[in-house]
Order: C-alpha cells, then structure tokens, then sequence
C-alpha cells in the first residue's frame, strides 16, 4: 500500500494494487492508495511450467482492469516467486519492474520473457536514505488531499509488556472483531504515542 501511495502522490496516471487479501485491496482503493485492484487467485502450478502459465494469466487478468494492458512499473513487494514472475510479464516492453519484497533468496523467473522485451529488473532496499523524502511525501500528501497514511495504523498497545499481543496481532489479517489488521503500533509508556512501531 505504501509503494501505490507514493506512485500516486509522486504523479502517477493509474495504481493498481494486487493482492490475495480483497479486504486489504477494498482498504487500499477506498482510501485512495490506489485507483483499481485485483485479487490475486490462490492458485499454485505443479511445476514451473504451470507456475509461469498462472504468472501470465494473473498478468493478462490485471491488464484488463480498466484496460491498461502491460504497465510502465512494476512494484513487486512480495519476494514471492509467483508473484515476480508475473510482474515480468505484467510489465510493458521497455518497462520496469522494481523488486521491493525480500523474499526467497534463489527463484526461477522467465529472464527470456524480461529480455525479450527489455524490461528492467531494479532491487530496491527500502530503507537507505528515504527518511527525509518519505516525511516530505506524507506532508504532501496531507497538504494536498492526498492518501492518509495514518489508517493505515490499524491497532495500538501501550508498553513494550504488550509486545507479545501486538506481534501476534501483527502476523493476523483481522482481529477477533473482524477488523482489518494493516499496521500495529506499540506506544511506549515514557514517550509519545506512536514512538515504538511493528
């Protein structure tokens, strides 16, 4: 959500957002992270060669949302192999797919398919020097009715003691309410809400 946030504040024309959880796609569409989404199918192949058909059929799927076809950028924020495969192929010729997930270490991907078409593979690690340019995008963002980034903090406990529930809330997609679980936050006790996060 963060990654199709800060596309459309920085200016990009249409976000789509996948993802196999709809409740967090409804979120992110609904709040303006993004403009259209598409629940990826819990579909795995057998073998490669069903796993790289599924990959293209999940493609092919999020290109017809709105008719967008292949897209200039890809922001793969899973590590999943299924999912960078089909960034490769959801990717227009001469895109770019950025690998945002850090997920499995050694993955087959169809490079003849990214090579054919000169689309880009770009690592990306997230955290070096974005500190000062993700606080001026939030300002943005806020200023110009762009997405709110405070919802996307979904539930709060107070005191590093609560550490235990709030790690176990974290590795849930809704809480015993039924209410989507996003980001959880561990207020510290000393310092201001917010100090300490997940």
């Amino acid at each position: 959500m963060l990654c199709a946030a800060v596309a459309k504040v920085k200016g990009a024309g249409k976000v789509i957002i996948a993802d196999i959880d709809a409740g967090r796609l409804d979120f992110a569409v609904q709040n303006e992270f993004a403009d259209a989404s598409y629940t990826v199918p819990m579909k795995r192949g057998k073998d490669i060669d069903e796993s790289l058909a599924i990959a293209k059929e999940t493609a092919a799927e999020v290109g017809k949302i709105d008719d967008v076809g292949e897209v200039d950028v890809t922001f793969e924020c899973t590590g999943v192999p299924s999912c960078v495969q089909a960034g490769i192929y959801s990717t227009r010729a001469g895109g770019r797919l950025m690998l945002v997930g850090m997920g499995h270490p050694i993955q087959t991907l169809p490079l003849g398919a990214a090579a054919l078409r000169e689309v880009d593979i770009v690592g990306v690690f997230r955290y070096a020097n974005t500190y000062a340019e993700s606080i001026e995008i939030v300002q943005t963002a806020m200023k110009n009715g762009g997405p709110d980034f405070s919802k996307l903090v979904t539930h709060r406990y107070r005191g590093l003691e609560e550490a235990p529930k709030a790690f176990d809330m974290a590795g849930k997609t809704k809480d015993a309410d039924g209410k989507l679980v996003l980001k959880v936050v561990i207020d510290s006790l000393d310092g201001e809400p917010g100090t300490s996060r997940l």
